[in-house]
């Protein structure tokens, strides 16, 4: 896909861990030319969550750039099947922004992702966008139904899962349609940009410009809690009372969990997790440590409500 040599010059980290894809992602990037610092390779699983990246792990990438001097980290979780991207200051690039610089790689005409990506992306570039309900499948479902419209079509998730919906070219190379999720392209699309705009991955990422976002979880958290909570807030007056330091709300989305957008452009989403028991939060908001604070606190509440409810039934 890349031509050879287009990574001259980058020093780049391969966070291996336990990832499947640990040498091969290593041997991928040295053969395009980048100078490459292999690190964090383990002989036992570690559970490397692309879309809830634990505070350990974040120290340990920002150790690593400054400690060998990297252009960006890159590294996958341990199917390898999404990718994990790292600026030269060791912050992360939210998944949906490294789909959104895949897409842009790709030179796509249509995106399809779930609700929970940036809501940016829906005016970024003239793509046309199409939201889906959160999983891998729901984003094939889509893609199929557009593939007869014609055009290059890249599907992605929040977690930063890519999957391509149609073949397109890439320097003259036909890159054959992939409707399951890849990690390496989203990888390299990311690090080609890099290379050919000769910005650092912190400039692009201003570039770019997309609202705020941050997203975190609360484990252990039966599923029935997560119902009864759903159906608590389904009522727009029980809503506005959970979120009432927010402000008002002004629009609701239920297309997967509830997603609130507050009159203030700040956007709050509750959704259950649909294949462990956990509860996840997304916010949008003006910078990160606002939304920081909004996921914190209202996954607070939603603890505080499940607590209460189980005293209740006693």
């Amino acid at each position: 896909m890349l031509e050879p040599g287009s990574l001259s010059g980058m020093r780049l980290g391969v966070y291996q861990h336990s990832s499947v894809a640990a040498e091969l992602l290593v041997q991928v990037l040295r053969s395009l030319g980048a100078s490459v610092v292999a690190v964090g390779k383990t002989g036992t699983f570690v559970p490397v969550d692309t879309e809830a990246v634990d505070a350990a792990t974040i120290a340990k990438l920002k150790k690593w750039v400054r400690e060998f001097g990297l252009d960006a980290i890159v590294s996958t979780d341990a199917d390898a099947d999404r990718p994990l991207i790292a600026d030269e200051n060791g912050d992360l690039l939210r998944g949906d922004l490294v789909g959104l610089a895949t897409a842009l790689f790709l030179k796509a005409d249509t995106i399809v992702t779930p609700v929970t990506s940036n809501s940016g992306i829906s005016k970024a570039l003239g793509f046309a966008v199409q939201r889906t309900k959160v999983g891998s499948p729901f984003v094939i479902e889509a893609m199929e139904a557009l593939h007869g419209a014609g055009g290059v079509i890249v599907g992605f998730e929040a977690n930063g899962g890519v999957l391509l919906g149609s073949d397109c070219v890439v320097n003259g190379k036909t890159l054959t349609a992939l409707p399951t999720r890849d990690s390496f392209l989203p990888i390299l699309a990311v690090l080609s940009t890099m290379a050919s705009t000769k910005k650092k991955l912190s400039r692009l990422r201003g570039l770019w410009n997309l609202p705020v976002c941050a997203s975190d979880r609360l484990q252990n958290f039966p599923a029935e809690s997560s119902r009864r909570l759903m159906d608590h807030l389904a009522s727009r007056n029980a809503l506005q009372h959970f979120l009432a330091s927010f402000g008002t709300v002004a629009e609701i989305d239920e297309t997967d969990g509830l997603r609130a957008r507050m009159l203030s452009g700040e956007i709050i989403h509750l959704r259950p997790s649909g294949n462990a028991p956990e509860l996840r939060c997304y916010s949008e908001a003006s910078t990160e440590s606002r939304a920081m604070a909004i996921v914190a606190s209202t996954l607070q509440g939603a603890h505080a409500f499940a607590l209460t409810d189980e005293i209740e039934d006693l």
